[in-house]
């Protein structure tokens, strides 16, 4: 009986098709990453992204990805443009983005240059693309981060014009991706690698 259990214990298990291989792990990034896009249930549709503060500390929060292109090396989520992270922004470009999921055992670790775009063609194709309920969230007042006297003391417009008049304080930012990190934890091993776009050092393992 347990010569068999083991049996069947080892037939269930899997090793992932892309853990011993530099391209088909790359390959792998991008796909989760383009998934999260566009499958909310994803670990990738909400990544975390580090930011610099203006007194020099990292600072996180979770952002929704809206857009993976690989062709490019381009992330894009949305933002206030009156929040702290696009202030943090301006001032240092460089950020951090991180993605775990762990039913894959999979993680990606992003850096890259971001780039603030708010009255361009592409603001204007992210603002098109986004839904009426997500836009409304660009016209709350008062702007993020205002300290409140109560827990709901504020306001989201809930009419058609109110909500367009958001657009104002609607961006796009655009992460131009320089590396990219993987961790895929297995029992029969783990595997670790670091891609650097467009730079001659090219890709390789690393040490988990």
């Amino acid at each position: 009986m347990k010569d068999e259990t083991s049996l069947a214990s080892a037939e269930a298990y899997r090793r992932a098709a892309f853990a011993d291989d530099l391209s088909l792990t790359l390959q792998e990034a991008w796909a989760r990453l383009a998934h999260g896009v566009r499958d909310r249930r994803s670990p990738f549709h909400t990544p975390a992204i580090a930011t610099i503060g203006p007194d020099g500390r990292p600072r996180m929060r979770t952002v929704v990805l809206r857009e993976a292109d690989v062709g490019q090396g381009l992330l894009r989520f949305h933002t206030d443009l009156r929040g702290a992270k696009v202030a943090e922004l301006r001032r240092e470009p460089r950020v951090a983005l991180h993605a775990y999921d762990p039913r894959a055992k999979f993680q990606v670790r992003v850096e890259g240059i971001a780039g603030i775009h708010f009255d361009d063609a592409v603001a204007d194709g992210a603002w098109g693309a986004s839904r009426q309920m997500s836009r409304a969230c660009y016209g709350t007042e008062p702007e993020p981060g205002t300290p409140l006297d109560a827990f709901d003391g504020f306001r989201i417009p809930s009419d058609e014009e109110e909500i367009d008049a958001g657009r104002k304080n609607f961006c796009a930012v655009l992460i131009r991706v320089a590396t990219i990190e993987t961790l895929y934890l297995d029992h029969a091993g783990h595997r670790r690698a670091r891609f650097a776009l467009g730079s001659a050092t090219g890709s390789s393992w690393l040490t988990p």
